[in-house]
């Protein structure tokens, strides 16, 4: 037998699954989509929501699917994009899994409901989760701290901080994504003037919010810009 065909034969059988890094923010912190595994391997332990892909599936549409079986999440609603592929022989004890992890963003998305080989999901504050002991199921602390520093990262270049507020928004509530996700205070007045100098972040809708106390707050809408410039960097500067 040929060299290289006797290595095609004797090559692990491989899976495909997607993971899903869902983020929103609620009560002024960071929140991530776990579900609680009802199966084995790992049965009992938090997961990310995810799953194997079907054979007539795309990526995104497994992925869509297994958010929607597992948390009845429809992820057709969210900001969503892949993250990486995750493939180390030892991170599934069931065999070769390669993973293709996506990252989804949404505002205040309602409390989940478990199906399928997840016991229940629910909403955990990512620093509750970094400062645990025990962590994640598979891989999935390394592939949320990735998801977080990405995140992190898209707020200083792109408009991705919108994908976490409602259709129209205060600026007060733009500068609330960024404070929790970068866990640093923003000036308001800096903010502000920041904001509005980017061509098309955000655009004014002409209307006001009556809060409870105080004077009436200006709405805005997410622009039709994705990149900014210049960007918002979280030192402060900009370059």
């Amino acid at each position: 037998m040929d060299d290289w065909l006797k290595d095609s034969v004797e090559v692990e059988a491989s899976w495909v699954t997607v993971d899903l890094t869902i983020f929103t923010v609620r009560d002024n912190q960071l929140m991530v989509l776990l579900v609680e595994r009802g199966v084995e391997p790992f049965r009992g332990r938090p997961a990310l929501p995810g799953g194997y892909v079907q054979k007539r599936e795309t990526l995104r549409e497994g992925a869509l699917r297994e958010l929607w079986e597992e948390a009845s999440v429809d992820g057709s609603r969210l900001h969503l994009e892949q993250l990486g592929a995750y493939g180390d022989p030892r991170r599934d004890p069931r065999g070769r899994v390669v993973t293709i992890a996506y990252l989804a963003l949404g505002p205040d998305l309602p409390a989940p409901v478990g199906g399928t080989d997840a016991e229940r999901a629910y909403w955990s504050p990512v620093s509750r989760l970094t400062d645990s002991a025990q962590g994640l199921a598979f891989d999935h602390m390394d592939i949320l701290s990735d998801a977080v520093e990405e995140v992190r990262r898209k707020l200083e270049y792109t408009a991705v901080a919108t994908a976490f507020c409602g259709d129209v928004f205060t600026l007060s509530e733009l500068r609330t994504v960024y404070e929790v996700i970068w866990g640093q205070v923003l000036d308001p007045s800096n903010f502000r003037r920041k904001v509005i100098k980017m061509a098309g972040f955000v655009e004014p809708t002409g209307e006001q919010r009556l809060p409870p106390t105080g004077r009436p707050a200006a709405l805005y809408r997410r622009g039709d810009a994705w990149l900014l410039s210049p960007p918002l960097l979280r030192g402060g500067q900009q370059t």
